[in-house]
């Protein structure tokens, strides 16, 4: 790609400024301070236009004129400091950057853990996500991931109202203090993602209609009209959200993008932006020397997203697993409305782990047609799988976290079975020490009447649960407040004990071989309607590893094929060092006695506490080692 959209500094205080505007037959740059002066722009080929301007620094405002009369942000603004509605602000790229030696992490290493800026500590900036970061490297985190922090009206919201996809959110602490965060994370050989909306945008501030064809109406989301990604001018439209992704993975460093309902990005083309996106980001990557991945939401169970190009698929690294989600939960709550009305079976669980999804052609009772496709040629490592996340959570009536839905045993349950999965796990903001605050749906927006309307069908999309009261209101100051983390949870009782846990799931996972493996060589899982367990076992080479869940309320033996010898007992949640009672100490990580066990033939026989999981591992003897 040629110059870069928006205003970009040059030597000598020089800005060049370039924007896409079809729409228009004249444009001017209004260079608002320091001083009042408007600049003509020089029409360019395709409806772009450009100009070069002297005496510009980092802070000057700026609006563009569109045909003499509007005046209007620039699209590709990189700092909005007087919010969606103002004006625009110059940037320099300059940063002192520390992560010279840094080439990322792979895929098959990360533990991601996903966070809100605004409500993950008091201050809610990027640079107060810094003194926590050690603990999450301590926790076994290696990979962190930014709910969206594109420019958003006020100062409260989810991110997915966001505006301006080039500018960061200014009351986070905007350009620098992202910057400060990425050199931050990857000092401490952490990994960012930054979760991107490439389907839709805000409501309010939203000003590319002024500007050109950025949206269609050939095609409907929940948020109206599509993006424009294949009708006329959809070149341009998609260059726009490309441009956006390569700032994030050039100016900002950042690791991979987490791009947002990609089942709501309507593409009919032959190359597919998904496709086009992934390309362009992993040749970028190859010239930097720096791994970079696209990681992609999306609820249609569509092997296509993550396959092979060669092999008729566009090539994303991974997406998230809704059915592996709903089916540990549906099983942990006993929860039968919405989507839950298909899970709920130990069967189901077993074919999550297996496939990555549960459903691969059947029939879905709530879909009400088939749903799904099986996930040839793709790998457990391109799933990302999680117990807990923002949707989930968020999009609950009262926001309820798992902690507050489930026993202590369930939840540590539900830690083990994510952490020990073969696919990418994925902790939420909390959930390592069983936060109970809620996380609930918050904006702030400045149109009253916008704000009414969100009100209002917030209270409808609720209607059928209106005999547990009435949703929070979204925009009160209290609903954003209370979702909040309440750090000192971490630090006594069950939440350091759920910290240690945690801390002992994910050091199994890194450090025993069979479970760390990034391919799949051998795995099976088996389950017990009538028993309600289940149990998986994994071969590498000589080395194996079975991890068995009684998710029943009475005590359960399983009695699984296994390779035959002796087996140690890794983990036991029941045991005393992991109960509610437990006294934190730097030993309290491992069970008061080792057990170990042998099998008899080929057959491993388990007694199992209600609501728990265990792990064993077998190792070859030191001759036998390959």
């Amino acid at each position: 790609m040629d110059r870069m959209l928006g205003a970009t500094m040059q030597q000598g205080r020089t800005c060049s400024f370039r924007v896409w505007c079809p729409r228009a037959s004249r444009m001017a740059v209004h260079l608002l301070t320091p001083q009042d002066r408007v600049v003509g722009m020089q029409g360019l080929p395709d409806g772009y236009f450009e100009a070069r301007v002297e005496a510009v620094g980092e802070g000057d405002r700026y609006m563009y004129v569109i045909d003499g009369s509007k005046e209007r942000p620039d699209p590709a603004s990189r700092w909005q400091p007087e919010g969606v509605h103002g004006p625009s602000a110059v940037v320099s790229g300059a940063f002192d950057w520390q992560d010279g030696g840094w080439f990322g992490v792979p895929l098959s290493r990360y533990v991601i853990y996903e966070l809100h800026v605004g409500t993950f500590s008091g201050e809610g900036t990027f640079e107060a996500v810094i003194p926590r970061l050690d603990a999450l490297r301590e926790l076994g985190i290696t990979a962190v991931e930014l709910m969206p922090v594109a420019q958003f009206p006020g100062e409260r919201n989810w991110g997915y109202d966001g505006v301006y996809p080039f500018a960061v959110q200014d009351s986070y602490g905007g350009v620098r203090g992202l910057k400060r965060l990425v050199d931050a994370c990857h000092a401490r050989g952490m990994a960012v993602i930054a979760d991107v909306v490439y389907n839709h945008l805000g409501p309010e501030g939203n000003y590319l209609w002024d500007y050109g064809p950025y949206f269609t109406s050939r095609y409907k989301t929940p948020w109206g009209d599509a993006v424009n990604f294949d009708g006329e001018g959809s070149d341009h439209v998609r260059r726009y959200f490309i441009e956006s992704a390569l700032m994030f993975q050039q100016e900002y460093h950042v690791d991979a993008l987490r791009v947002d309902a990609v089942h709501a990005i309507h593409d009919q083309s032959a190359r597919p932006f998904l496709q086009e996106l992934q390309e362009v980001l992993q040749e970028a990557a190859l010239r930097a020397n720096r791994r970079f991945h696209v990681i992609a939401e999306s609820d249609l169970n569509d092997p296509r997203v993550i396959r092979d190009r060669r092999l008729g698929g566009m090539g994303l690294d991974a997406q998230w697993s809704d059915d592996f989600h709903h089916g540990l939960h549906a099983l942990l709550t006993g929860e039968s409305d919405g989507y839950y009305a298909d899970f709920g079976s130990m069967t189901l669980l077993a074919e999550a782990l297996r496939h990555g999804y549960a459903y691969t052609g059947q029939v879905s009772a709530y879909r009400k047609r088939r749903h799904g496709a099986p996930p040839w040629g793709c790998e457990p490592g391109q799933f990302v799988v999680c117990a807990q996340n923002h949707d989930q959570v968020g999009n609950r009536m009262m926001g309820e976290r798992l902690a507050s839905l489930v026993s202590f045993e369930a939840v540590k349950t539900a830690l083990a079975c994510v952490g020990l999965s073969p696919f990418v796990p994925l902790l939420f903001m909390g959930e390592e020490y069983g936060e109970t605050a809620p996380f609930l749906y918050f904006v702030s927006h400045g149109d009253a009447e916008l704000l009414a309307a969100v009100r209002r069908g917030r209270r409808e999309e609720f209607a059928a649960f209106r005999d547990r009261g009435e949703p929070p209101d979204p925009g009160a100051p209290a609903t954003f407040e209370g979702s909040r983390l309440r750090w000192e949870r971490r630090e006594e009782g069950r939440g350091a004990v759920l910290v240690r846990f945690v801390r002992r799931v994910l050091e199994l996972r890194r450090t025993c071989k069979a479970l760390s493996a990034a391919r799949v060589d051998r795995m099976v899982v088996t389950s017990s309607e009538q028993d309600k367990t289940l149990v998986v076992v994994r071969s590498v080479g000589r080395r194996h590893a079975l991890w068995a869940v009684n998710f029943g309320n009475e005590r359960a033996s399983v009695d699984v094929e296994a390779p035959a010898g002796t087996w140690d007992s890794a983990l036991d949640s029941s045991a005393p060092a992991w109960s509610e009672q437990a006294v934190p100490s730097d030993t309290a990580g491992e069970p008061s006695e080792r057990r170990t066990t042998s099998t008899l033939g080929c057959r491993l026989s388990v007694g199992m506490a209600p609501r728990s999981v265990q792990v064993w591992t077998k190792t070859p003897a030191p001759e036998a080692e390959e």
